[in-house]
């Protein structure tokens, strides 16, 4: 598919009728010429009266369209009626002919596919507010367009199975999201979905091929630079190869989760305050009981129980692995088997373990495993691998300790690092804090704001982004403390329900919790978390002069030219009247 595409459609409708067209234009002129030869009655000098051209052709322009008007100028005579019947029974079959043509071509799939391409491409033209170029609507893909439509965003999507497009056309999105069928890893593909346009805010590659996610990664990287592109890889060879085309932000799930599972062990608070941060919007997030110190038995030594194994590994742990096939590394601890068993779980010895991994690609197998071992030791910590959400309700069902779903892994990251930028640089800090630090403020905001995943923004004081303190700053006596400007425009102007995370001025280093005493500088970037109502309020003050001069003083300012010039007479008269 070409960039131009959506003009083929009128061309592949003159190709399809090109042959009925001309056998129709050939019984009109036909029937014409011949009704301008065949003679009519006698007139009243008894000379023979024939049709002009004209009147020949107005008349089978509505009796061959079936409207039917009767005989003119003049009653036909028998021979012109003869022709007449003729003609109108040929105008019948090149009709018939064409219209079956036509039925023919609306049910035929490539002209089916040029139409509902020229209708994305308007639906995209139109488009005149922020979207992401979204790269497949798999289960990774629906949950980040949930999200996206729950933040307000909207979302180009493109899919090359047809079953899942209609899916998308299915959902009850607040706006309508554009969705064409079509291969991602083409760049015209990418271009004509608005990779290009100046409203595309980023680029997320979803979709199962690791092949089709390189080539989004290098059309992004070449075609639009400044431009994020998250793109998602399960091999370590097409992560190295994102990287050599300067791929911002590669997502691995199963490295994703191996990450997490090393930072609950190291520090479990950091891991929660991670999750709390970065979870999907409408979602709660569960503290689980941290993972235990000990033997663990990891079950399906593939490119998920391989990160496991070095996870638990690097924190010292002993771990046996139960797989079919021995690992390549014979340092490992091995037994024979798939779990499911408890053959292979006691040989692996389940009793002494505590904890177990069911790293599996079959869902099915992964739950039977967990399920089994449960019964041999109740107390074993679980960390359980779900491949489909479509499978929630039996994993829910179970509730295990940690559950590893790539879907969700990716659409968090994804999430964390578009919407919110700002948000990656906190996370890097929270991995390396120790774990008081985390416990402290894992407290503090849990508190604050409950377990439900709380909105987290950030705010660059910038002309765009906070034209009122810019313009308040751009004077230099003026000094603004950060506190100042955290309260709700209402009346006793109470505190917002928010916290700053983080603080980043150029050419300091990045201010983890910064004070409410710290004083607000010209091109600051600050990361919140809070409330929704917050997030508003404090939107409304950055942008409006009025309401930021209340939250400062308390004291309604008049807005407009009149109101002002009005205010300035009564202070003047006021002023007159002390002296």
């Amino acid at each position: 598919m070409t960039s131009g595409s959506h003009t083929s459609t009128i061309f592949l409708v003159l190709r399809r009728l090109r042959t009925p067209l001309i056998v129709l234009i050939l019984i009109f002129a036909f029937s014409v010429l011949g009704l301008t030869l065949v003679p009519g009655p006698l007139d009243a000098n008894g000379v023979i009266q024939r049709l002009s051209f004209f009147h020949a052709v107005y008349f089978f322009s509505y009796t061959a369209t079936t409207i039917g008007f009767g005989e003119i100028p003049y009653a036909f005579s028998e021979q012109q009626r003869l022709w007449v019947t003729l003609c109108i029974y040929l105008s019948v079959i090149g009709w018939a002919y064409t219209l079956g043509t036509v039925f023919a071509m609306l049910q035929d799939k490539n002209f089916l596919n040029a139409v509902a391409v020229q209708r994305f491409a308007r639906q995209v033209k139109r488009l005149r507010e922020p979207f992401f170029l979204v790269c497949g609507y798999g289960e990774t893909g629906r949950l980040i367009c949930k999200a996206l439509d729950e933040l307000g965003y909207r979302a180009v999507v493109i899919e090359k199975d047809e079953a899942k497009v209609g899916d998308l056309e299915l959902q009850s999105y607040s706006a309508d999201m554009p969705a064409l069928c079509a291969d991602a890893g083409e760049p015209d593909t990418l271009l004509f979905a608005g990779l290009g346009s100046k409203y595309c805010r980023g680029v997320i590659a979803l979709t199962n091929d690791d092949s089709t996610n390189l080539a989004v990664a290098i059309a992004a990287r070449l075609l639009a630079p400044s431009l994020p592109a998250l793109c998602r890889a399960e091999h370590v060879e097409t992560v190295s190869n994102m990287a050599s085309f300067g791929t911002r932000h590669i997502i691995n799930p199963f490295e994703q989760f191996g990450e997490y599972m090393a930072l609950a062990l190291r520090s479990p608070a950091a891991y929660h305050l991670l999750l709390w941060l970065t979870g999907l919007p409408g979602t709660t997030v569960t503290r689980h009981r941290d993972p235990p110190v000990g033997k663990w038995v990891l079950c399906g030594y593939g490119s998920f129980g391989k990160v496991m194994t070095e996870a638990l590994e690097n924190a010292t742990l002993p771990v046996t692995i139960i797989d079919l096939a021995p690992p390549p590394d014979s340092a490992h601890q091995w037994i024979k088997g798939d779990g499911t068993g408890a053959e292979a779980l006691r040989a692996a010895g389940i009793d002494g373990a505590v904890g177990i991994v069911a790293a599996t690609g079959n869902d099915v197998n992964n739950l039977s495993v967990v399920v089994t071992a449960r019964q041999m030791n109740p107390g074993l910590f679980t960390v359980l691998r779900q491949n489909h959400v479509a499978n929630k309700a039996l994993f829910d069902a179970f509730e295990s300790d940690f559950t590893m779903v790539p879907s969700e892994i990716i659409a968090h990251e994804c999430l964390a690092l578009l919407t919110t930028p700002l948000l990656a640089p906190f996370l890097a800090a929270v991995r390396k804090a120790d774990d008081a630090w985390a416990e402290a403020l894992l407290q503090d905001v849990t508190s604050r704001f409950g377990w439900g995943v709380p909105m987290v923004w950030s705010v660059a004081i910038n002309l765009s982004q906070a034209p009122s303190v810019y313009r308040l700053l751009m004077r230099h006596e003026s000094r603004l403390k950060l506190g100042e400007l955290l309260r709700a425009p209402v009346t006793e102007r109470p505190d917002l329900d928010c916290r700053p995370l983080l603080l980043l001025r150029e050419g300091d280093p990045p201010r983890l919790l910064p004070r409410l005493d710290v004083e607000i500088a010209l091109g600051d970037q600050i990361l919140f978390v809070g409330t929704d109502t917050a997030r508003k309020e404090l939107g409304l003050t950055l942008h409006n002069v009025h309401t930021l001069k209340y939250v400062l003083t308390g004291r309604d300012s008049p807005g407009g030219l009149i109101w002002e010039w009005l205010a300035a007479r009564r202070r003047g008269a006021q002023s007159s009247a002390r002296n």
